[in-house]
């Protein structure tokens, strides 16, 4: 591995924080830039994040706001749908979706003993068996053991206070004030569409960098 990975949290839309961010950073042509999933909806731009990801070649995972976009497209079936979603659907051009469905559930970059994910994983299962519905949408695990989001499930247990690795994993889809970093994985998502900040995570050497939100984008 020569160049740096540099793993960016949920954009949401937001093109100006994620241009600045780029020019943070300052990706070379041997530095691979891996986006966590959910590029889209909420914010002021999907498409332009889009042109911004392609333009810098980046690897782009997919996310729990991508999963919905693409199955309303394939079933017409709106009620999963949320409050962005249809205005996201009718902007998005031919090379947006062509994206879209070429986004991977993982990332994993042996050398680092790392894993790439939107959501995280289920502990105590193998990583690599489990599905969209589990690794774009996990965020706590209830009481049945089974993966829930925080809304539906307060009292949930983090995924990642029981996740014990190997691999290490970077994930986003839970939006925090501050980076969530424990032993064996980190929380990037910094909630920069709800007026936080938008984070990125540097390996190997393991360093952050963020850009504040230019306003609060959605509730």
């Amino acid at each position: 591995m020569n160049g740096r990975i540099i793993a960016i949290g949920d954009i949401h839309g937001c093109h100006q924080e994620f241009a600045e961010l780029l020019d943070r950073v300052a990706p070379g042509k041997d530095d691979q830039l891996i986006l966590l999933g959910d590029l889209v909806n909420r914010g002021p731009d999907s498409n332009k994040v889009i042109d911004l990801a392609r333009a810098h070649r980046a690897l782009s995972l997919l996310g729990n706001h991508e999963l919905r976009l693409l199955n309303y497209r394939k079933t017409k079936d709106s009620s999963a749908l949320k409050e962005t979603d249809l205005a996201t659907f009718e902007k998005l051009r031919p090379e947006d979706w062509a994206y879209l469905e070429a986004m991977s559930l993982t990332h994993h970059i042996e050398e680092l003993n790392t894993v790439f994910v939107h959501g995280g994983f289920l502990p105590g299962q193998p990583w690599q068996k489990q599905g969209a519905q589990i690794v774009t949408r996990i965020q706590v695990i209830d009481e049945d053991g089974k993966p829930a989001r925080r809304a539906d499930c307060p009292d949930g247990r983090l995924w990642a206070d029981s996740w014990s690795g190997p691999p290490f994993v970077v994930y986003g889809h839970t939006p925090r004030p501050e980076v969530y970093k424990l032993k064996w994985s980190v929380g990037i998502d910094t909630a920069c569409v709800m007026g936080g900040s938008l984070t990125a995570f540097i390996l190997p050497e393991k360093r952050f960098v963020q850009v504040k939100a230019r306003r609060r984008y959605y509730p």
